[in-house]
């Protein structure tokens, strides 16, 4: 199969990627978070191609994209007071509502469960494809599993390329890591998966909203996932990652003691300056917006450069630092050395 790159900016090549939806194939999406594996959310084969394309495992849910919030309505059993307050306060954008699914949701999207997570994508060429398409979208990270998720076309090329029928070129992503997932199908509403809009936030509109333990912890042997992101490894590189938590000259002093060839580390904007081994850096110690935007992608550089072994600087799991501390936690298999 040969990947078309198609130009997000161009009408004709939303019609294509349309077309290609439409015919029950797969197409790389642009959205404000990371870079989605689109295709048909009401037909079954169309949304198990998305597994065999990723490598997925098809007990992981996939969230389900909408242009327009009243598109919901036929997703789901009901719409609760709290989704539309959630809808009012960050729809459009980087946040997925989970609710028991209508019929017309296939299992493949579900993985089997009875709820279904929806978001409304702020992204113009995600509404545009949506529209488009007149169905809507089931998209998961255009990756391979497994993999750090992508936040540009390049990254999805590298990964499927041949795989799919064609990626939509939108440019990097804004936000840089996937959605907050909060469920509605439990009392009280429960953050699932922490990203761009935060914590604090979701309690502002909803008041009680408890932090589910997989955020910070593995997900439990047995245990069914119940919103993307929530298995024990994800977001990877091919590197062994090792999250360093302490200060930052105990982070220096630890990787001058511990480095050998191949020991790369993972660390902020400037930091590399002082250190005595090849670094990559993803964004400023307290600025957790650019750290969420700018992860994925020093993830991928890590590959690049052949890193072996990356002591990678701990972040801290405040705001949308939690959804970056969720994801590198993931990407180092929980595997953390406490230094103070």
């Amino acid at each position: 199969m040969q990947t078309l790159r198609l130009n997000a900016d161009k009408k004709e090549d939303i019609v294509k990627a349309a077309q290609i939806i439409k015919d029950g194939g797969l197409v790389g999406m642009p959205t404000e978070t990371v870079y989605g594996l689109a295709a048909n959310a009401l037909n079954g084969k169309a949304v198990a191609d998305i597994f065999k394309a990723k490598g997925r495992p098809m007990d992981n849910p996939l969230i389900v994209h909408i242009s327009d919030f009243n598109q919901i309505y036929k997703l789901v059993k009901e719409v609760p007071d709290d989704a539309k307050k959630l809808a009012k306060a960050f729809w459009p954008g980087p946040m997925t509502i989970i609710l028991p699914k209508s019929d017309i949701i296939p299992d493949e999207v579900s993985a089997g469960l009875d709820t279904v997570a929806v978001r409304f994508p702020s992204h113009p060429t995600a509404k545009a494809l949506i529209d488009a398409s007149g169905v809507p979208i089931a998209a998961p990270s255009a990756n391979l599993s497994g993999h750090p998720s992508p936040t540009t076309a390049e990254h999805v090329i590298n990964d499927l390329d041949g795989k799919i029928g064609a990626v939509l070129d939108g440019g990097p992503c804004e936000v840089g890591v996937e959605s907050t997932v909060v469920t509605l199908a439990a009392k009280p509403p429960r953050l699932l998966r922490p990203g761009g809009i935060t914590l604090e936030q979701l309690r502002n509109i909803l008041g009680k909203v408890e932090l589910d333990n997989a955020v910070l912890n593995p997900l439990p042997k047995g245990v069914k996932a119940t919103s993307p992101g929530m298995k024990y490894k994800h977001y990877s590189p091919k590197a062994n990652v090792v999250i360093i938590d302490g200060s930052f000259k105990s982070y220096k002093d630890y990787i001058n003691t511990h480095k050998n060839e191949g020991t790369v580390a993972l660390c902020y904007n400037g930091e590399n300056l002082e250190l005595t081994v090849p670094s990559v850096c993803y964004g400023g110690k307290e600025n957790y917006e650019e750290q969420a935007e700018e992860l994925f992608d020093a993830l991928r550089k890590l590959d690049e450069i052949n890193a072996k072994t990356v002591y990678a600087r701990c972040p801290e799991p405040k705001g949308v630092g939690l959804a970056v501390y969720n994801r590198l936690i993931r990407a180092a298999g929980f595997e953390v050395i406490h230094l103070e």
